[in-house]
């Protein structure tokens, strides 16, 4: 395969995990973290998977795999996990629970890339806790590199160049773009493993480098935005049955929707 060696970087979050369905505090301030669990956001270790993937199917090609996460210090675990998947080493960013918006995770990732000499970003569409969705663009953007979002299939080709299949309205985009690359990654393109208490206590010998965020000092973190409140969403009203398609329509109409 005539294409560089790779050194991935795969930029990680811990989130409340998936399952559990998130409460908001007493004050109405903000989502209650204690006693949760917290766990990989889902998109992050499809992430992890895919970048060990790719080692896999080329073992000659990839040079690293590296895993770097901001967060608290217990997102120690989450590092943890990643090594214990494949990754090679790893990286936590401690922020001391201060809530990093994604303008300020761009600008560290862009400098942990160009620390780890990487060419190769993998990462997450997404953070289930925020939702915003433009991290990895705006990491793509400062570093100036090509970008594939959304990617629901990763294939490396002979001549060197990357071809990400995109799941949009009506079907597949298929793209292709040559290294250095960031890529998001979608729900559809993989299951990620299980991972073994063995590998586990395997990962415990693997380097984790600890910084902090002052160790960023051209990053400004002070947050851009502010929340006043958050509230429960109203429960949804109950259905109505209907007797005939006529009795519908009537329905639909009272509720002005036709």
């Amino acid at each position: 395969m005539a294409s560089k060696q790779l050194r991935i970087l795969v930029p990680v979050k811990r989130v409340i995990d998936y399952q559990i369905r998130p409460r908001v505090n007493k004050l109405g301030t903000a989502i209650e973290t204690t006693g949760v669990k917290f766990s990989i956001n889902p998109f992050d270790d499809i992430a992890v998977e895919e970048a060990v993937r790719i080692r896999e199917k080329n073992k000659s090609l990839v040079e690293s795999i590296h895993a770097v996460s901001i967060g608290p210090s217990k997102a120690q675990d989450i590092l943890r996990n990643c090594l214990a998947k494949g990754a090679d080493t790893s990286t936590l960013i401690d922020s001391k629970d201060a809530r990093i918006e994604p303008l300020a995770v761009a600008k560290v990732l862009k400098e942990v890339v160009e620390k780890q000499n990487a060419n190769l970003v993998i990462m997450g569409k997404q953070a289930i806790d925020d939702d915003c969705n433009n991290t990895g663009q705006m990491l793509a953007g400062m570093l100036k590199w090509p970008q594939a979002t959304n990617a629901a299939k990763v294939e490396f080709l002979e001549s060197g160049r990357v071809e990400v299949t995109r799941e949009v309205d009506g079907g597949e985009e298929v793209i292709s773009a040559s290294l250095p690359l960031v890529i998001t990654t979608d729900l559809r393109l993989n299951i990620p493993r299980y991972v073994g208490l063995q590998n586990l206590m395997k990962a415990k010998k693997k380097p984790m480098e600890k910084l902090a965020l002052k160790d960023f000092s051209d990053v400004d973190f002070e947050p851009r935005l502010k929340v006043n409140s958050i509230e429960e969403p109203q429960p949804r009203a109950p259905g109505v049955k209907v007797n005939s398609v006529d009795e519908l329509i009537e329905k639909l109409k009272d509720a002005k929707v036709i």
